[in-house]
């Protein structure tokens, strides 16, 4: 279908500073509709973030602010979240079906790729040691490269809590590419699933004390709220890997700052923390042997072109009256629910 520019239909970019910025898709939308870029605070939500959102009809989002049930019934005009990206932990996707709003967000095997090969990255720079061996050099002292021996990740078990997208593509990487022996904790899994990316599937507890690595690909739910706990670190071996590349929350701060402290953790290797952003005093980063980049498995070209046009897809879908691909609450449809 060709769109024609609608004054009246008008979208906003919400605290998405990537939206747009290597694809044309801004030009796209705006051919027609109205586009704003918005910048608010992360935490602000309910009538307060409706009352700044009353104008519009689509809201692109990134991973805050939050999205409750005061904002979807403050707001009578918007029709759609588009999510810029494949997380709707920050959309009371319930609230939203409630009131008739669509909410879609990128299909998963958009970023597989990409969020995949950072949390491989993440782990051989921990396993490594990369960014210490790093400063060691930059700071003249290549004579202590001896700190820096380590096991091959070919001889390691390493442990991913999630194998589904993404968790499934590090199978396939880590066990292909190098060699590992690699076992995973997925109750929403079939054994015949994770045997065909070269991965073993076990109980929780199994994972936790027998992986010399662990790497976690579950989505933020209330059930994996803080699923990383202290008794849940009180049993890993002495020395274990931790990567991150899902959410942060699903960690808890305060029990990985104590798993550290007393030598169960060896390296931490995060790309999502509790609370993020954060700033230059977060207590993890007085650690050696934490290594945190700012959210960014997903920041690739590909990956991002992907997310963009996956998004500019759903937006017309909607606008064309078909279900979009990546819906998360199709019941809005199916149940005659929707906002016109």
């Amino acid at each position: 279908m060709v769109f024609t520019m609608n004054s009246n239909l008008r979208i906003a970019v919400v605290n998405s500073k990537t939206f747009g910025l290597y694809s044309n898709v801004i030009n796209d939308l705006k051919s027609f509709a109205v586009v704003d870029r918005l910048e608010v605070p992360k935490d602000l939500s309910g009538f307060k973030l409706a009352s700044l959102l009353k104008d519009y009809d689509i809201i692109i989002a990134s991973v805050t602010p939050k999205y409750d049930e005061e904002f979807f019934k403050s707001n009578p005009r918007v029709k759609m979240i588009s999510r810029h990206g494949i997380g709707v932990d920050n959309v009371d996707v319930d609230a939203a079906t409630k009131y008739g709003v669509v909410v879609t967000k990128v299909p998963g095997y958009v970023e597989r790729n990409a969020v995949a090969e950072h949390a491989v990255t993440l782990m051989l720079a921990a396993l490594r040691s990369v960014v210490n061996a790093h400063m060691k050099v930059a700071t003249g002292n290549w004579g202590e490269r001896g700190k820096f021996v380590c096991s091959e990740l070919k001889y390691l078990t390493v442990g991913l809590i999630g194998i589904g997208n993404i968790g499934s593509r590090v199978a396939e990487i880590i066990t292909k590419g190098f060699g590992c022996k690699v076992i995973a904790y997925d109750p929403y899994v079939p054994e015949t699933v994770a045997r065909e990316v070269g991965a073993a599937l076990v109980d929780l507890n199994t994972l936790l004390s027998t992986s010399d690595i662990i790497s976690i690909h579950t989505p933020l739910t209330s059930e994996t709220y803080h699923l990383i706990d202290w008794d849940k670190f009180s049993v890993m071996k002495k020395g274990v890997i931790i990567v991150n590349t899902a959410r942060g929350e699903i960690i808890d701060t305060d029990a990985l700052i104590k798993a550290i402290n007393e030598g169960i953790v060896g390296a931490v290797a995060l790309d999502v923390v509790e609370g993020e952003p954060i700033d230059s005093k977060h207590p993890l980063l007085k650690f050696g042997n934490v290594i945190i980049t700012p959210h960014i498995a997903a920041f690739t070209y590909q990956g991002l072109r992907g997310m963009d046009e996956s998004v500019l897809k759903a937006i017309k879908d909607y606008l064309n009256g078909l279900i979009p691909e990546g819906i998360v609450n199709k019941e809005v449809y199916e149940r005659g629910l929707r906002r016109n």
